[in-house]
Formats: C-alpha cells, sequence, structure tokens
C-alpha cells in the first residue's frame, strides 16, 4: 500500500479552554478523494490548517508526503481556502502568472499581458484581464481552482471549495477535482452538500472537533432507517409528532422522521389518516443524526 500523501495522528488542537480538535486520525492516499463533513464549528478548517503547517498542534503529529509540514511539501500541495486565496485587485492572468512563478524556478511575474493571458486556460480567457474583485463567485472559484492546479500539485487541499456557486458551476469544479483525482492526486475536501459527499472515495465526519464516523457513504449510513409518513393532512401530521416531540422534516408531499421507530411514528398519530411506511436513511439524515449526537448539550450543532 503507498505511503499516505498526508496523514493526522490524534491531532489535537487547543485554544485557550477551547478543544477545536480533538484526538483526529485521518489520512489520503494518491487517487483517493476523502470528504471532511461537520457543522460549521466541527473543526475541519482548523484540521486543514494544520495539515498544512499553518497553525501548530497542541497534541498528536500531521505528516506530509511522511514528513513534517514544511516550504518544501507545501510546494505539492494546490490549496483553495474558502476566502479562495486570490488577490482582488489583480486580474485572474495576474493571479495565475504570480502563482506560476512562486511555485515555478526560473519563472517571472512582470511577464507580458499578452503572455499571460495565452498561459490562462481556456474557459477563463473571457476574465483574463478581469480584476478578480469583479467576477461572479462561480469564475472567481474557476480562477482559484486553476490556481492551486497551475503547478500540478501531488495533494488537494480543497476547503469548502463549491460553496456559494450554482448547480452548474458546482458539477464542472467536481469534474475538476475528480480529474485530477484520477491522475493519481489525492484531495481532502470539507463541504456541507451531501451529494458532493457521494462523489468522495471516503468520508470523515467531524463533531465538535472529534470524529464521530469514517467509511464510504454506505458504510456511515450503515442500517439506519427513517420512518416515513405518508398524510393528506401533513400540517396535522407535522403537529401531532411535535406534540409527541419527534423531529420531521417534510420532503415533497411526505415527513421523514429518522432514527425513530415506524411503529412510534404511527402511535403518534394516532387518530389521523396516514400510512407510515420504513426506508434507508439518506447520507444527509445520517450526517444530521451523528452531529446532534456529538455536540455537547447548550452548544448548537451548527
Amino acid at each position: 500500500m503507498p505511503e499516505p500523501l498526508a496523514e493526522c495522528a490524534a491531532v489535537t488542537r487547543v485554544f485557550g479552554r477551547l478543544t477545536v480538535v480533538d484526538q483526529v486520525d485521518l489520512a489520503v492516499g494518491p487517487g483517493e478523494m476523502v470528504g471532511l463533513l461537520g457543522a460549521n464549528g466541527a473543526g475541519k478548517t482548523t484540521l486543514i490548517r494544520m495539515l498544512l503547517g499553518l497553525l501548530p498542534v497542541s497534541a498528536g503529529s500531521v505528516r506530509l508526503f511522511g514528513r513534517p509540514p514544511s516550504r518544501a511539501s507545501r510546494r505539492r500541495i494546490g490549496y483553495v481556502p474558502q476566502t479562495l486565496g486570490l488577490y482582488d485587485d489583480l486580474t485572474v492572468a495576474e493571479n495565475l502568472a504570480f502563482s506560476r512563478a512562486v511555485f515555478s524556478a526560473g519563472s517571472r511575474f512582470s511577464a507580458a499581458p499578452s503572455a499571460r493571458n495565452k498561459a490562462v486556460p481556456e474557459s477563463l480567457r473571457p476574465y483574463a484581464g478581469v480584476c478578480v474583485r469583479d467576477l461572479p463567485l462561480g469564475v472567481a472559484r474557476r480562477a482559484a481552482f486553476a490556481q492551486a492546479l497551475e503547478h500540478a500539485p501531488e495533494l488537494l487541499l480543497l476547503d469548502e471549495p463549491t460553496s456559494g456557486v450554482d448547480p452548474l458551476a458546482r458539477s464542472r469544479l467536481w469534474e475538476t477535482i475528480g480529474a485530477a483525482a484520477a491522475a493519481g492526486a489525492g484531495a481532502i475536501v470539507t463541504t456541507h452538500n451531501m451529494e458532493e459527499a457521494e462523489e468522495c472515495s471516503r468520508l470523515v465526519v467531524l463533531a465538535s472537533g472529534r470524529v464521530v464516523a469514517a467509511g464510504t457513504a454506505a458504510e456511515i449510513v450503515g442500517p439506519a432507517r427513517t420512518a416515513v409518513v405518508h398524510a393528506a393532512d401533513w400540517a396535522g401530521a407535522l403537529r401531532l409528532l411535535e406534540a409527541a416531540q419527534i423531529r420531521a422534516v417534510l420532503a415533497g408531499q411526505t415527513l421523514r422522521v429518522p432514527d425513530r421507530p415506524a411503529a412510534d411514528v404511527a402511535r403518534a398519530l394516532a387518530g389521523l389518516p396516514a400510512r407510515v411506511s420504513d426506508e434507508p436513511a439518506t447520507l444527509e439524515e445520517r450526517f444530521f443524526g451523528l452531529a446532534a449526537a456529538g455536540t455537547p448539550a447548550g452548544q448548537a450543532a451548527g
């Protein structure tokens, strides 16, 4: 088995009295896409920053390409932060030229504009001379991806890379991630989107800084079931379930009740014409259940 490109072993990060990342184990190998899932505040971005060596660990260890993070190891990484990592007052072509100069020995940032524009990927050439601050978010994210991939990195660290973009742009960005993985790069991707999570080879779910589940999407869902309520008066059904302190979610013309036996739901709806069936849980339902179970009392899961 090849050596992991990135590895965390019992990694912990403490800020004052607050433990943000707690004993996390994580590894990614060549060609793998590992999805890092968690609600806001779960510790995802802090873990990414420790992998980059931008934050020191409080305990445990981080290794990139078999060694502690260093300037040399970071040169082998493509990083897209939530803030995109682009200079707002530079054009797309200038951002890419600057990145090329940083990562490629002998390159010069002061190339003529015409030469810089030719080096921009074809899909971004209409925007080559546009300052990043004037770009639509979807185009800015494509530019951030292009910059991260400019030096053919062996490992991608992507922090919410598709946040705020439309479905078509999101699909194109995931095609880019998949192409990089198919070419042998590893990727760690944080996301809130469960459809995106299912694109990953493996998933690691964080809650309050701890790993609460890990494996493929199918392994994480496991045998979990969801009760499904079919009722003409779904509003009345929802009121009865709320009165019984049973959390339900409206999905189309049905109510879905994760992690509760169908018999319990049927009893709560006694007297209301309704049919209650039982279905496998979705990844999203399982994720929210894990996030809620792993959050200490008094702390919001979001």
